[in-house]
């Protein structure tokens, strides 16, 4: 797949947005065992992304922001084999993950999203970084990382424009934004 052609949808993107703000808080029962499921999957992404046996990349979590740009992140990991992380602070609390976890998932996603597909934080780049990042999870864990992400960022780019993230919900959005368009597909 050539993640360099991934473009955010301008269509989908602010409904896939709208979605995830309208979103009830509620959590379901579906969305108890998807997450579970996403925390085990994230938690052995982080493990072979980070043993002597995968890549042995080190990963620091720090209170700031590490890097000011996506160029910044890739040098870091290409020539220091080293990945920092802005760690998950306390009022960014998750209603069914631990900031650990949302830590490891912030770290996996930032490898095999971004760097991996040499894609920034821009809306294309996250787009991108999902459509790869997704792929790597399976089940219900694969529509949990799709609101953890494509949600997300739909709404903090769509809705809010850029300037405030959205509150943190385990939610389900519909199957449909979970599965990869097929014009992206080789």
């Amino acid at each position: 797949m050539d993640y360099s052609k991934i473009e955010a949808d301008i269509v989908r993107g602010p409904q896939i947005g709208q979605m995830y703000v309208d979103a009830s808080p509620f959590v379901t029962t579906l969305a108890r065992i998807a997450y579970r499921e996403f925390a085990d999957q994230v938690e052995r992404q982080f493990h072979d992304l980070t043993s002597c046996k995968g890549s042995g990349l080190r990963v620091i979590f720090q209170d700031d922001d590490p890097y000011g740009s996506a160029a910044e992140m890739f040098e870091d990991v290409g020539h220091n084999a080293t990945l920092r992380i802005y760690r998950t602070s306390p009022d960014q609390s998750h209603p069914l993950l631990s900031a650990d976890q949302n830590n490891m998932f912030r770290a996996v996603h930032d490898f095999h999203g971004h760097y991996m597909t040499g894609r920034d934080f821009s809306r294309h780049g996250e787009e991108a970084a999902w459509v790869r990042h997704s792929q790597m999870f399976t089940g219900l864990a694969r529509r949990a990382m799709t609101s953890e992400t494509r949600g997300q960022n739909s709404a903090f780019i769509w809705i809010n424009g850029g300037r405030e993230f959205p509150e943190q919900k385990a939610i389900l959005l519909p199957d449909w934004v979970s599965e990869i368009p097929e014009r992206w597909q080789d």
